[in-house]
């Protein structure tokens, strides 16, 4: 048995795209608090098909070792560091939509 356990937290959202941004703000929060938590290993899934899983973060191996902290599917380059309204416009495509 290994060493490590992996802590599974139920949290419910209505769609898809608010399940990944909702496990991206918990994610980047907890990392804050501990080295441990895993942004690659982060996945969501329907809650009836708990084995289809959704990656929230890219994981892209970059240069230098590290890995890419931006969402998947993001349409900038590849960094370590996740969007900052100081240093980029968030996307189109990661805004909600109204309602």
């Amino acid at each position: 048995m290994s060493d490590r356990w992996v802590i599974h937290l139920p949290i419910t959202a209505p769609d898809l795209l608010r399940a990944r941004i909702f496990a991206r703000t918990a994610t980047r929060l907890l990392a804050r608090l501990s080295r441990r938590v895993d942004l690659g290993e982060v996945t969501v899934s329907a809650e009836d098909a708990q084995g289809v899983r959704h990656r929230v973060f890219c994981d892209r191996l970059l240069p230098g070792g590290a890995r890419c902290a931006l969402p998947t599917d993001h349409a900038v380059p590849c960094s370590h560091r996740p969007w900052s309204p100081a240093r980029n416009v968030r996307p189109a495509r990661y805004r909600l939509p109204d309602g």
